[in-house]
């Protein structure tokens, strides 16, 4: 069975990403060593503070995209209700 994880991710400076990936530790990897051009290299966003999983692919995008929707306030009350201290959550994934 596949997953899917909708995710936020964040910098130093509190700018939010949204995304949706079917392997999340290989796409935060991808973040933090700045593998993909755009948005997310540009601003150093790296440091994942929320996510959420499901096993269909249409959910999740479907996610990704009211989340995207959202106020920032609204996103900012949804990171606070899983990750209070916006610790990041796959520091210890990686090695270094």
């Amino acid at each position: 069975m596949n997953q899917y994880y909708v995710y936020i991710i964040t910098n130093k400076s509190g700018t939010l990403y949204v995304g949706v990936t079917n392997n999340l530790e290989r796409r935060i990897f991808e973040h933090k060593n700045k593998l993909i051009e755009g948005f997310t290299k540009k601003y150093n966003i790296d440091q994942l503070i929320y996510y959420e999983v499901t096993d269909d692919v249409v959910s999740a995008i479907e996610r990704e995209k009211q989340i995207k929707g959202w106020t920032r306030s609204k996103k900012i009350e949804l990171i606070e209700l899983f990750n209070p201290g916006w610790k990041d959550l796959s520091r210890a994934w990686f090695k270094g």
